[in-house]
């Protein structure tokens, strides 16, 4: 199995460190947290003394390199690859895949890259609060652009099964509008709804319940990692605050005209109950080949249909698509 070299161990990136170890492949980390190093070590994991030694044995060894680290900090990461390791294979577990994908076309042409971008996580951060299970039975996207080769898609897919997740081929542009609507507006929202909530003052805040804990969970992620995810998606992000802009104000047309919230409540429901579903739909599992690059084209339609890809044997894939 290929080593891994993680560049970050913080929540995503210990528990991929974590994830790959525990599933046979040899690995080793590097972080600028004197923290998270010092914890690592003492749950017995390999942490280099800084980056640029992790990069150079991961050049010697041909190792897969993932950047765990935030967007802000990806372009310092990326030149110490180009310096150290600039043909390595490499993938990454940044939220938006787009500024990425850019930085490495930039600074590291060389490098044998897909984009990746693990669907998991807490409001919690730092080694500690990682795991080995955390990407069991989650979705991983993994990119698929014109110039993304079929081995680099398959390492990086490969290492997403490796770590228990479920892998969804699809593109940039294409993620990056999506987890706009499901991860980074529900990111502001969260801030929003908890300031809210605050300005009820004492009274407001001793009747919160469970809706109002769960609305706000992620309100309790580090304010610098949910600046840097939602900012850097800023142009999708704005299409998706307009969206729900343009639902609160109907919301709010109609409460005021009528005194009705009829028509927002059963479409939340509506959207809801067929999220739920998801999990309970039927099926289907076909064979499909990824040796080339219309091959992994074709894979990406299905991932974008609903598809996903439960396993890998040589040049091929294990795709599950609804019936």
């Amino acid at each position: 199995m290929r080593a891994v070299c993680v560049i970050g161990l913080g929540l995503i990136g210990g528990s991929v460190l974590r994830a790959a170890v525990a599933a046979g492949r040899p690995g080793w980390g590097a972080t600028t947290s004197a923290a998270d190093a010092e914890a690592a070590r003492a749950d017995g994991y390999d942490v280099a003394e800084s980056a640029e030694d992790a990069l150079r044995r991961a050049a010697e060894q041909d190792a897969l390199v993932v950047l765990a680290v935030p967007l802000t900090a990806v372009r310092d990461v990326l030149r110490l690859v180009a310096w150290h390791a600039p043909e390595v294979w490499l993938t990454d577990v940044v939220s938006v895949k787009d500024p990425v994908a850019a930085e490495v076309r930039s600074l590291v042409p060389g490098a044998r890259y897909a984009g990746g971008h693990p669907m998991a996580g807490t409001a919690t951060s730092g080694w500690d609060a990682g795991s080995a299970e955390l990407f069991t039975g989650a979705s991983w996207a993994v990119v698929v652009e014109e110039e993304t080769t079929p081995e680099a898609w398959r390492e990086a897919a490969a290492l997403a099964l490796d770590c228990g997740a479920q892998v969804v081929p699809t593109s940039a542009g294409l993620h990056d509008a999506a987890v706009a609507r499901v991860s980074h507006l529900p990111h502001v929202f969260a801030a929003i709804l908890a300031a809210v909530g605050s300005d009820g003052g004492a009274l407001a805040l001793s009747l919160a319940a469970g809706s109002f804990r769960d609305g706000t969970r992620v309100a309790g992620s580090p304010p610098d990692l949910v600046q840097a995810m939602t900012e850097g998606n800023r142009v999708a992000l704005l299409d998706a605050v307009d969206d729900a802009l343009g639902r609160l104000g109907a919301a709010r047309g109609s409460l005021a005209s009528s005194g009705s919230l009829k028509s927002t409540v059963e479409a939340g429901h509506a959207a809801r109950t067929a999220l739920t579903g998801l999990g309970a739909e039927r099926r289907g599992r076909r064979q499909h080949a990824v040796d080339g690059t219309e091959a992994l084209a074709e894979l990406r339609e299905l991932g974008d249909r609903g598809g996903r890809v439960v396993a890998l044997e040589g040049t091929g894939a294990t795709v599950e698509v609804p019936e």
